[in-house]
């Protein structure tokens, strides 16, 4: 339990009352207390009776940053293609406003932030799929646990308006002695049996392949990222508690991410970091060029040499390596980068990869950055504008959140977003998966397909299936 003298509970809640009334609109009050270590999957659990559809998981591929909300305080949505970015980062910057902010700790990911997510492409046509979903989404939760470098810490998150009296803050305290009492009880998880796997028209798929290849052989395309659709059908309604654990205990070296909205919820286990911010530092990731893990320590180290000599793949991963180290010189007084990629090993798959550090002012802004490097050519293609059109024009698939930037912003403007890869969405009894590939002027429609079945195989795995 977090105990808060009456008097201070009084004075907490007089501020926020005071403040909604004289501005006239909603002011935010956050308060962050130390916790002792709790298990953050079970903090996950336990708000599914009364905040199911309103949580959102988040864990950094280091473990050094766990983020799990429950609850939503504010909501930032919006369908509006053009500058989603810049109107979502002046939202932010307005709400903080005036607001009160109890943090003894410098720490981030500590105190109020948003988490959420972009859509890969906010022209494309929209389908049923992604419904409950808007083009850019993010929630301010009620409760969130932070773990952080192995300390825990809560951040309470309540919105005065101005009819609320202070009755809100009262309540709003004991909603969360009630959260963190319901922690001692556990809970079990079950897993439905996998009854009917559907692969969304796959000759379809070959054939738009072939089709851009064609046209990568005799325009100025350089490459195309084509992604395709899995469908699966369980027996029973599939719990999201469930895959999350399987993909923490799985996928340890990814980003694990769930995030819920009506009922519908995005979860995946993705490797490729878009891009973080800490201070006046930025780091990203150029992921791209793949092949699989070896059955052998033998055979796992000659494919990867093969990966690292292979030229298609090492031409596609510089690709990627240009365009993010352009995307950060316009932001960044120094851009660092090694000269050769090296291997990023997952479970099921290895990738070329080159980290990216950036040296920027204190002020650049984590959400602009964000939308000079989304997509990469990793989940896009080159040139990226001409990229993008083509996938709308040929892409049978409604991407939805699916290879967007997905991640967090905190009330210091530092923050991070990861590319939402290696991903699906649970809807009931039926789970959709996503996968893509980079297609080049020497691409095979049949090993393309081939490669993206391998990209299916980490959710595969954590929902049951083979």
């Amino acid at each position: 339990m977090i105990t808060i003298q009456e008097t201070e509970i009084k004075e907490r809640g007089l501020l926020g009352v005071k403040q909604a009334r004289e501005l006239g609109r909603p002011i935010l009050m956050s308060e962050v207390h130390k916790m002792d270590t709790t298990n953050p999957l079970s903090f996950f659990n336990t708000g599914k009776d009364h905040y199911c559809g309103e949580r959102f998981f988040w864990k950094d591929p280091t473990n050094e940053m766990v983020l799990i909300g429950l609850g939503t305080s504010k909501q930032f949505q919006s369908d509006q293609a053009a500058d989603r970015f810049f109107h979502l980062e002046k939202e932010w910057k307005s709400f903080l406003k005036d607001s009160f902010i109890f943090n003894d700790y410098k720490v981030d990911g500590v105190g109020p932030l948003m988490f959420g997510g972009f859509s890969f492409d906010p022209f494309k046509e929209k389908t049923d799929l992604w419904s409950k979903f808007a083009d850019s989404l993010f929630h301010i939760p009620k409760f969130l646990l932070s773990i952080v470098q192995g300390e825990t810490y809560l951040t309470t998150n309540i919105i005065f308006t101005p009819n609320d009296d202070l009755s809100l803050y009262s309540k709003s305290l004991e909603e969360r002695n009630q959260l963190l009492h319901s922690l001692r009880n556990n809970r079990n998880t079950k897993s439905p049996s996998l009854i009917r796997k559907d692969e969304v028209s796959p000759d379809r798929w070959k054939q738009t392949v072939d089709g851009v290849v064609d046209e990568l052989t005799h325009g100025p395309l350089k490459k195309v990222v084509l992604a395709r659709e899995l469908r699966l059908v369980f027996n029973s309604d599939v719990e999201a508690e469930s895959v999350l654990e399987n993909l923490y205990t799985q996928q340890p070296a990814s980003y694990i991410f769930a995030f819920e909205s009506n009922g519908d919820c995005f979860i995946g286990a993705s490797p490729e970091r878009l891009i973080k911010k800490q201070s006046d530092e930025v780091y990203s990731t150029c992921l791209a060029g793949s092949i699989s893990r070896g059955q052998t320590v033998e055979e796992d180290q000659a494919l990867g040499q093969t990966l690292l000599a292979d030229q298609k793949n090492l031409k596609e991963h510089g690709y990627v390596v240009e365009m993010i180290k352009g995307a950060l010189e316009q932001s960044c007084k120094e851009v660092i980068l090694p000269d050769h990629p090296q291997l990023m090993k997952m479970r099921d798959i290895q990738h070329l990869y080159t980290p990216v550090i950036g040296k920027c002012g204190p002020n650049t802004s984590l959400l602009l950055l964000v939308e000079k490097l989304h997509p990469t050519p990793a989940l896009g293609g080159l040139p990226k504008t001409s990229a993008v059109e083509k996938i709308r024009e040929v892409e049978q698939l409604d991407r939805g959140l699916f290879g967007g930037p997905l991640g967090w912003v905190d009330y210091q403007q530092n923050g991070e977003f990861a590319v939402a890869i290696r991903s699906g969405l649970i809807q009931g009894d039926e789970v959709s998966l996503f996968a893509g590939c980079g297609v080049v002027a020497d691409s095979h429609s049949e090993e393309e397909y081939l490669e993206t079945s391998l990209k299916f195989r980490p959710m595969l795995r954590a929902l049951g299936g083979r």
